[in-house]
């Protein structure tokens, strides 16, 4: 099977399931030797906005994992239009090659929240993709989680640049809500995907044990390192100002569509890990992840 996205951060985790597995293997990406891949893992070169460039990677594969994204926590280089060439303009890609060379599955990552007229660029290029996956000639399966912590993740860094130590200025007191998920608790969800018609498909929105307040988040994150840290509240409005003005910086890691997302929760209302045979208790907590216990050590009192 082919891990398009296969040297990212969740691509590595589930390359390394996969074959755990007993699967074949082949990780793609626009540089396939930077990741940390077992051993037994093929690499294919690719850029998924040259269908050119991946066609190939999909002949006499049974399944195929579209990992392919930009980060909704930083500013693309390219400017917003980039969210829409990567995950719309991608995902047409592979879903072409897909049907191409008769690929029997497709597992889409896509986000929380995706609607192709929604409030971000990230949001809407996310769910313009999805219709592209699920009006196909595919049996697909599409993952919607909210934001995935763990090693080699940026959501821990993410938050200690945006909510530093000892005093932070958060947009609105932090009060965005978030349900982070380990890393190690979503990828055997996404190996299981295409181990049963049960979940042909579907779409399933995946959260992890706790909903977090992003000032919640950047106080345990901080406790972790030994630190404390006293939550300011920006308004709103001077929040839409400031990174409207670092729209126009270049180099500045936010913009406009960050401060659009902080205005949305990123929950779940439903949270189907249940239909993966996984409960809420067993889930990892951010709060456990950074005090080092990881694999099914919930804690109920997350923020304590």
């Amino acid at each position: 099977m082919l891990v398009v996205g296969g040297t990212g951060f969740i691509g590595t985790s589930l390359c390394s399931e996969l074959k755990h597995r007993g699967h074949n293997v082949t990780a793609m990406s626009r540089n396939p030797g930077g990741g940390d891949l077992p051993d037994g893992v093929n690499k294919a070169m690719g850029d998924v906005t040259d269908y050119g460039s991946i066609s190939g990677a999909f002949e006499g594969m049974d399944a195929v994992y579209n990992l392919v994204a930009l980060s909704p926590l930083f500013k693309p280089s390219g400017g917003d239009t980039m969210h829409d060439r990567i995950h719309r303009q991608g995902t047409e890609n592979v879903v072409r090659a897909a049907e191409d060379h008769g690929v029997d599955r497709l597992v889409q990552m896509s986000a929380l929240g995706a609607d192709p007229d929604g409030g971000t660029a990230y949001i809407r290029s996310k769910g313009r993709a999805e219709a592209t996956v699920t009006g196909a000639d595919l049996k697909y399966t599409v993952f919607r989680p909210s934001v995935v912590f763990g090693d080699g993740g940026e959501f821990v860094s993410f938050t200690k640049l945006l909510a530093p130590p000892y005093v932070s200025a958060l947009p609105g007191g932090g009060k965005t809500r978030f349900q982070p998920i380990w890393v190690g608790d979503l990828v055997p969800m996404l190996a299981d995907a295409i181990g049963s018609e049960e979940h042909a498909g579907e779409t399933y929105e995946i959260g992890g044990p706790d909903k977090l307040t992003l000032a919640e988040i950047a106080r345990l994150i901080h406790r972790s390192d030994g630190r404390s840290t006293t939550v300011v509240p920006v308004p709103m409005a001077l929040a839409k100002l400031g990174l409207s003005v670092g729209d126009l910086i270049p180099g500045f890691p936010m913009g406009k569509d960050q401060y659009r997302s902080l205005r949305f929760d990123n929950v779940t209302d439903d949270n189907d890990t249940g239909e993966f045979g996984v409960g809420t208790s067993e889930l990892t907590t951010l709060k456990a992840y950074l005090s080092g216990r990881t694999g099914g050590t919930a804690d109920a009192a997350a923020t304590s």
